[in-house]
């Protein structure tokens, strides 16, 4: 009604937006630097300490229970297993299109720049396994948590409309890749898993979505002929074009299926996350000493069995070789890791493929 202020929201713009610029300060120093040390560990680090941890405090903070307000309660299965057939189905009608528009209009040097399938280059099977499960599971939870639990919720209206709140929160989860080739893809994914947890008020149909999404383009990675890069690799518009069919008529089975059976993906009755009353207050020690124990022990972990390859990242990160160099120096850098030759061998070699690099322009 007119002149009726609504009900004040449990998260409002101001630390929608607050929040997101603290993840964005903390994504791009503490995440970026924990990746530079060890890939794989860095990735579980951000998404959980980083994505997840810091809005979890901050709305600790403000007496709230944070998987409630967000959606993040216990799943039911055939909303989130609707969601996971929307993942995989969205992959292929839109996803695969798009990048290859994408893809088909940069040049050579991008596609090679923003090749995410480099991630898995000169990882032992452990570490592949932990960045496999991270984009699978890490990742899908922590950042549908912040974008579309904390985010695009926040920015609901009266803030903005909701379109508008959903394809905002979606480009900012895009802009956050740090990827300009896959950014329209990504725009699109995010408009998915924002329609996802908004219809259904709850995050584990987008979870799931997003899971399946990251799980489908790992799978073609590793079945790709070998040697071949899926992302960097010039595309097949005829595949392409074939895969966008199938993917485009299976997903409107399952928007259909959805209109006949309503619990696959059931419209949620106003936003009951609003209705939690906020309780008491938590001290700041009390909410963050799980966090910073948590933090502590994951890299002390690291260092403890892994510090050699810590020191290697490190070295490499200082002398930034393109990855024709790398890969020549890989079979030393084996040695190296497993204690079979001295650290400073392969600095001296990192130094000496730096020495050989045309003058920058």
């Amino acid at each position: 009604m007119e002149g009726v202020p609504a009900e004040p929201k449990l998260i409002p713009r101001s630390f929608a937006v607050g929040a997101t610029l603290l993840v964005l300060g903390l994504y791009l120093t503490v995440g970026g630097e924990t990746q530079l040390l060890s890939v794989s560990v860095g990735l579980w680090f951000t998404e959980i300490f980083v994505f997840l941890g810091v809005a979890w405090v901050l709305m600790r903070r403000r007496g709230l229970r944070p998987a409630h307000v967000t959606g993040l309660v216990s799943p039911h299965w055939r909303p989130s297993a609707f969601g996971f057939a929307v993942g995989i189905t969205n992959y292929f009608a839109l996803v695969v299109p798009i990048q290859w528009v994408a893809l088909s209009l940069v040049p050579p040097a991008w596609r090679e720049a923003f090749d995410s399938a480099r991630v898995f280059e000169g990882q032992t099977p452990l570490e592949v396994a932990l960045i496999v499960a991270g984009v699978g599971i890490a990742a899908p939870v922590c950042e549908e948590f912040f974008f579309r639990g904390v985010l695009q919720q926040g920015l609901m209206p009266p803030a903005f409309s909701v379109p508008r709140a959903i394809t905002v929160a979606a480009m900012v989860f895009s802009a956050f890749h740090l990827d300009p080739v896959g950014f329209l893809a990504r725009v699109e994914l995010g408009v998915v898993f924002g329609l996802l947890a908004w219809r259904t008020g709850s995050l584990w149909p987008a979870i799931f979505a997003h899971s399946a999404n990251n799980l489908v383009s790992t799978a073609l990675y590793f079945l790709a002929p070998e040697g071949a890069e899926t992302t960097a690799a010039e595309p097949d518009g005829r595949a392409v074009a074939l895969l966008a069919l199938a993917g485009f008529a299976a997903l409107q089975g399952l928007i259909a299926a959805a209109r006949r059976y309503p619990s696959l993906c059931p419209m949620a009755a106003g936003d009951p996350r609003q209705a939690l009353a906020p309780g008491p207050v938590p001290h700041w020690g009390r909410v963050l000493a799980p966090w910073a124990v948590g933090a502590l022990a994951i890299m002390g972990a690291l260092l403890a069995f892994d510090r050699r390859g810590v020191q290697l990242n490190w070295l490499e990160s200082q002398h930034r070789l393109p990855a024709e160099a790398l890969e020549a120096l890989a079979p030393l850098r084996s040695e190296v890791r497993a204690g079979r030759a001295p650290l400073e061998r392969y600095e001296e070699a990192l130094g000496g493929g730096a020495r050989k690099l045309p003058p920058a322009d």
